[in-house]
């Protein structure tokens, strides 16, 4: 758990069933508070903030689900988790009819208590931010369209920064759809350059028939369609930024021509007999590993050196952590208001499949997801109906286990109870979708949940 950590409240009018959640959860690392009745835990919820709370059915005066509807209706920001001695379906849809966000039946398991809680927390918090994203996404414009204040994020802003006011060569990389050309502009922007022009190229659409009149230019008649002298991209970018986009993609050839250009400052345009000057800074990105291609002579070393003088490394999305729904809300708001569609944000299912997923497409891949989304809401908020079926069903699988004491030793089999319990957790419970990232067939995990004490109830999941 945290240093501050998560505030409970348990409410039953058993004093020997209260004592035993109430360790229980403790024991999980939570700051509980234990309530005698539900008079007693609407007070208490009056005077402290909780992040979840867990309440019996059946008690003397208020019950269970009578406490549940008054939580909802006064501190509809607490999710209740209602614990029950039937497993009757009827009790099940009662408590989610007054809105409880989670049940469980007894004989209270504490694994089983300690994954619900989690989840009914978990809620909370994603709830809370969704709730104050807007004024995150509006506050972290200070770097154009990069959004996000994850420690990886920070790292790339201040490289920015610094590199913004140099004249010097940027080499960009980062897998396909993390913004290359995002960190570009936003290099150009802040550096003493941005009243001039900003020109990109991506080198790995142009021809190689096509690519050298382009950067450098040509004279009329250099080649059969040229019925006009054309400036190339060098001279265009005069005064400005000139951004090559996957540089990686170069023939060698040319490799050759644009370190000559880089190192004399010059270029000379096709059927052209002298050279022109031209004064550009020069931005260049790349999804490739470009050691690796001077390794294999694809790519020449001294053209390398050359354009990695200062160097930004993009992470991809699925290491940015939370930044997942900052990025997404800004698509939000972006996407709401070129529709017109009253589309204010994501409720918090939909904000954990979006943090569940992998996102191998990057960016790119998020933005074309909330369109989508956008496209099809029909109400303020996103819903997991629709987003992607990928991003519905996939759930993240980089997971870690427990954490330990680090001198404790424990038998493989150990390992493996903690192992399978976190990713039950991670997956919110859902034994199909555990099962198959585990690599066992469901009666195998059923036996093994047997063995741990946690309900194997078929219940479709």
């Amino acid at each position: 758990m945290s240093a501050n950590p998560s505030r409970i409240a348990v409410v039953d009018d058993d004093p020997d069933l209260l004592k035993l959640v109430c360790l229980q959860l403790e024991a999980a690392g939570y700051e509980v508070a234990c309530y005698a009745g539900g008079a007693a835990a609407l007070a208490g919820l009056a005077e402290t903030s909780f992040d979840a709370l867990v309440t019996d059915v059946m008690m003397a005066g208020m019950s269970g689900l009578e406490l549940c509807e008054r939580v909802v209706a006064s501190h509809p920001e607490v999710p209740v988790v209602v614990m029950t001695a039937s497993n009757k379906l009827e009790t099940a849809i009662g408590a989610i009819r007054v809105g409880a966000y989670d049940f469980i039946t007894k004989p209270i398991n504490s694994e089983a208590l300690a994954i619900a809680v989690a989840r009914a927390v978990e809620h909370r918090r994603l709830r809370d931010e969704v709730r104050t994203l807007r004024r995150a996404v509006a506050a972290a414009q200070g770097h154009d369209d990069l959004i996000g204040g994850s420690d990886a994020m920070r790292k790339v802003y201040a490289a920015i920064d610094q590199f913004a006011a140099s004249d010097a060569t940027v080499m960009i990389t980062g897998e396909s759809g993390t913004g290359k050309e995002v960190v570009a502009r936003s290099l150009h922007r802040r550096s003493k350059r941005s009243a001039g022009p900003l020109v990109a190229v991506n080198c790995a659409a142009i021809p190689e028939t096509m690519i050298e009149s382009e950067l450098f230019g040509h004279e009329k008649g250099a080649f059969t369609d040229a019925r006009s002298a054309k400036p190339g991209l060098f001279t265009q970018a005069d005064g400005g930024t000139l951004f090559l986009d996957e540089i990686g993609e170069l023939p060698l050839g040319l490799q050759a021509k644009l370190l000559r250009a880089l190192e004399e400052r010059k270029v000379r345009p096709l059927g052209a007999t002298a050279e022109v000057t031209f004064d550009a800074r020069v931005v260049v990105a790349t999804n490739r590993d470009l050691e690796t291609a001077v390794e294999e002579k694809r790519f020449r070393e001294d053209l390398f050196y050359r354009v990695n003088v200062l160097h930004v490394t993009l992470p991809p999305l699925r290491a940015r952590g939370r930044d997942v729904l900052s990025i997404a809300q800004h698509f939000v708001d972006r996407f709401a208001g070129e529709s017109g569609k009253r589309v204010r944000g994501m409720s918090p299912p939909a904000a954990a499949r979006l943090l569940g997923y992998g996102w191998p497409g990057n960016v790119r891949e998020l933005r074309n997801c909330i369109e989508r989304a956008v496209a099809l809401a029909t109400r303020e908020e996103l819903m997991i109906d629709d987003l992607p079926d990928k991003v519905r069903e996939q759930q993240r699988t980089e997971l870690v286990l427990p954490s330990s004491e680090p001198d404790e030793l424990v038998p493989m089999e150990e390992v493996e109870r903690r192992y399978i319990l976190k990713v039950l957790e991670t997956l919110g419970g859902n034994k199909r979708q555990a099962a198959k990232l585990l690599g066992m067939d469901r009666r195998t995990l059923y036996r093994k949940l047997e063995k741990y004490g946690v309900a194997t109830t078929d219940d479709g999941d």
